[in-house]
C-alpha cells in the first residue's frame, strides 16, 4: 500500500508542477480565475447568489457539455434547488480530461468539490486515490437503494461503496436508411457483411463507417465491442481474437472504408460525419439522438447491434457515469442532493433527457421504450453490455489499448507489434499492484 501511495503522490505532484509551469496561479477552486484558466464554466445562472441566500451551498462538478446533455443536468440541479430551502447546489461544467486532472490535483491540494461525476470505468481508480468518500453505510440505510448489480459494482473499491450510478449507455450501429436502400445494402450483422456494405457505400465523398479511435477513453470504449466479439480480452491483447479485432479495423481503414482521421475524432465528431452525410453508418450511442435531431432533423436512420465477428458473438460495452461525494465535502448535504438526483423518478427523467438508461433495478427500461424502437434496441443491448474493469489500474490499461489501436491505424506499428507492446504495459501494471 505504501508503494502505491508513493507512486500516486509522485504522479499528482508532477501534474501540479506541470500546471504551474503553464503559467497558472493557485486560486481557490470555483473562483472565476480558476474557471477561466482551466476552461471550466459555472453553469448556474448569474443570479445564483440570491437563490442561495440562507442555504448551505455545495458544488457539483460534471463533464456534460453545456450545449448537449449539460443543459438537462443544469435543469435537474435547478429543480433540486427549488425543491427545498436548506441546500443550494452550484453546478460546474469542466471538460472531461480537465476534470480528471482536477481530481488528481485536488487530492493533494485539498481543493475538491462536494460532489463529482466520473466515467464509470475510472471510478475505481479515483476511489483508490482517495478522491471519494466511502458511502457504504449511507447506502445501506437508504430505503430507495435499488440499483443494477453491474452498475453498482463500478462504484466499489475493495468491497466498499464510493458513489452511485448516474446513468448507463452502450454502443450500437447507426445506419442511413436512404443510403443503404439506394445501394441495395441490407443492415450488416457480421464483420463480413459490414465490409461488403462499406465497399458498396463508400464513394469519393462518403465513407462507409465512422468511428472514434481517439487517444483517450472514448477510443477504448468504441474499440471494446470489436475486441469482445472476436473473443479478445483487455488482459490478453496478444490472443488471436484480440489481434483479429484490430486487424479487421485496420483493413477497413486501409481500404478507405473508415477515415484515417478517426484517430482524432471524438464520438461527437463521428456523429457530425454521419449527420452531414459524410458517413453512411457509425458506431455510437443513444446520447446522440438529441444531437442528430438538431444536426439532421430530416435524416432517416435506424439503429442495430454492432456487427459481430463471423465466428463470434454480439458484444456491447457498458458506458455511462457515476457520481460520488468527494473527500472533505459536506457529506449530509451532498448525500441529500445525490439521492434526489438518483431516486427512481428523477433517474428516469434525467436519463431519458441525456440519452442514458437508468441504472436502477426498479426501473423497467424496456417498458419505458416499448413504443420507441431505437431506444428499445439499446435497452435490449444493455442486458448483456460488459463493463470496463472495475480496476484501480483501468486508466493505464485503457491507455495501453487505445495507444495500440492508434499506432496501427496511423501506420506506426503492425498489429502484432502494437498489441505485444500494449500487453507489456498491462503486465507491468500487474507487477506494481
Amino acid at each position: 500500500m505504501k508503494k502505491k501511495l508513493g507512486v500516486f503522490l509522485a504522479i499528482a505532484m508532477s501534474v501540479v508542477t506541470l500546471m504551474g509551469c503553464s503559467g497558472g496561479t493557485k486560486t481557490p477552486t470555483g473562483t472565476a480565475d480558476t474557471a477561466e484558466k482551466s476552461g471550466t464554466t459555472e453553469t448556474a445562472a448569474s443570479g445564483e447568489a440570491a437563490g442561495s441566500e440562507g442555504k448551505t451551498e455545495i458544488t457539483f462538478w460534471h463533464y456534460m457539455s453545456e450545449d448537449k446533455e449539460g443543459k438537462f443536468v443544469q435543469a435537474a440541479v435547478d429543480e433540486f434547488n427549488k425543491s427545498q430551502n436548506e441546500i443550494y447546489v452550484k453546478a460546474q461544467y469542466i471538460p472531461r480530461d480537465e476534470l480528471m486532472k482536477q481530481y488528481t490535483i485536488g487530492v493533494v491540494s485539498g481543493e475538491l468539490p462536494d460532489c463529482g461525476m466520473v466515467d464509470n470505468p475510472d471510478h475505481n481508480s479515483y476511489a483508490s486515490m482517495g478522491v471519494f468518500e466511502d458511502i457504504t453505510d449511507l447506502y445501506n440505510s437508504w430505503d430507495e437503494a435499488k440499483f443494477l448489480e453491474g452498475s453498482l459494482n463500478s462504484c466499489k473499491y475493495e468491497g466498499k461503496l464510493y458513489g452511485l450510478p448516474w446513468g448507463n449507455n452502450c454502443l450500437g450501429l447507426f445506419y442511413n436508411k436512404e443510403m443503404l436502400d439506394k445501394a441495395g445494402v441490407e443492415v450488416p450483422t457480421t464483420w463480413s457483411e459490414l465490409e461488403k456494405a462499406c465497399e458498396s457505400l463508400t464513394t469519393d465523398t462518403v465513407k462507409g463507417l465512422a468511428i472514434s479511435a481517439i487517444g483517450n477513453e472514448e477510443g477504448t470504449f468504441q474499440y471494446m465491442p470489436w475486441l469482445l466479439s472476436s473473443g479478445g480480452s483487455v488482459t490478453d491483447l496478444t490472443s488471436e481474437g484480440s489481434k483479429a479485432s484490430l486487424t479487421y479495423l485496420s483493413n477497413l481503414a486501409e481500404k478507405g472504408y473508415i477515415s484515417k482521421e478517426c484517430v482524432n475524432w471524438t464520438q461527437a465528431d463521428a456523429e457530425k460525419q454521419f449527420a452531414s452525410g459524410q458517413a453512411a453508418m457509425m458506431i455510437n450511442g443513444p446520447w446522440q439522438f438529441s444531437g442528430l435531431a438538431e444536426d439532421a432533423p430530416d435524416l432517416k436512420y435506424g439503429v442495430a447491434k454492432v456487427p459481430k465477428a463471423d465466428d463470434g458473438v454480439y458484444a456491447s460495452v457498458l458506458g455511462g457515469e457515476n457520481v460520488g461525494i468527494c473527500k472533505g465535502a459536506n457529506i449530509e448535504a451532498s448525500w441529500t442532493f445525490l439521492t434526489y438526483m438518483t431516486n427512481k423518478e428523477n433517474s428516469q427523467k434525467i436519463c431519458s433527457a441525456i440519452g442514458r438508461f437508468s441504472p436502477r433495478s426498479d426501473v423497467d427500461i424496456q417498458a419505458m421504450f416499448k413504443d420507441d424502437p431505437q431506444n428499445a434496441l439499446f435497452a435490449e443491448l444493455m442486458e448483456d453490455a460488459q463493463s470496463r474493469g472495475p480496476s484501480p489500474k483501468w486508466p493505464e490499461i485503457s491507455a495501453a489499448i487505445y495507444t495500440a489501436e492508434q499506432e496501427v491505424l496511423t501506420g506506426q506499428k503492425d498489429v502484432d507489434t502494437a498489441m505485444a507492446d500494449g500487453q507489456k504495459k498491462i503486465d507491468a501494471l500487474a507487477e506494481t499492484e
